[in-house]
């Protein structure tokens, strides 16, 4: 674990799952959610940063797609950070070239409601950290063993053989959205952001090529 324990897993199962259940309906994904959403901070978090990312809205995945070359997609997520620290959404924009598999994300727009807005440009920049970490997880990094079905051993047990983003690397443009609502109490904004990104990078991939992948990383 080296940030948001458990809570990557699971909204990964769970924002994939959720975007399943909107291409099978032939429904936007953005407006499926909305559909289904009660609470007025997570409708608000999602609206703003769709509206930020200018959310093309149809069904996923995007239609007439090449098979070969390279495709173009947009991926959702969002979620309320358990213990109510944090009401977070993320829209990224991927292009895949499907002849090698190479995943590269172009843009990503976050957007957060952590309460009163203190310190606007530390906020910007623990959610842009948060980004190329989750970025950096969502596609490179992995933790392998040897002899997994009888007590195998890790083999990633230092930074070499653990990839992660690395100077020169891409990194997505970063568009951030700080929802500065003074009616609640502040909470934190450390765990939220990066809880999303392969969600969100995984519906891209799938608007994109129609492939559902249900692994991170995406290697």
């Amino acid at each position: 674990y080296l940030r948001s324990p458990d809570h990557i897993q699971n909204t990964w199962a769970n924002e994939s799952f959720m975007d399943e259940i909107a291409a099978s309906l032939q429904q936007d994904p953005v407006l499926y959610r909305l559909r289904h959403l009660t609470d007025q901070r997570l409708i608000g978090v999602l609206n703003a940063v769709t509206q930020q990312a200018g959310w093309e809205t149809r069904p996923s995945p995007r239609p007439g797609k090449p098979h070969s070359g390279i495709v173009t997609g947009r991926g959702v997520a969002c979620v309320l950070y358990s213990g109510f620290d944090g009401y977070v959404a993320v829209v990224a924009e991927v292009s895949v070239n499907q002849d090698t598999g190479v995943i590269t994300v172009m843009k990503v727009t976050a957007g957060l409601d952590t309460g009163p807005v203190m310190n606007p440009n530390g906020l910007r920049n623990q959610m842009e950290g948060q980004v190329i970490q989750g970025t950096s997880r969502a596609l490179l990094e992995e933790v392998k063993f040897t002899n997994m079905g009888g007590g195998g051993v890790v083999t990633t047990d230092d930074w070499d053989s653990y990839t992660v983003f690395e100077f020169g690397d891409h990194i997505p443009e970063i568009d951030t959205v700080l929802i500065n609502n003074l009616k609640v109490p502040a909470t934190g904004a450390g765990e939220t952001v990066i809880t999303l990104m392969p969600a969100a990078i995984g519906n891209a991939v799938f608007d994109a090529t129609g492939v559902r992948l249900r692994q991170i990383p995406m290697t």
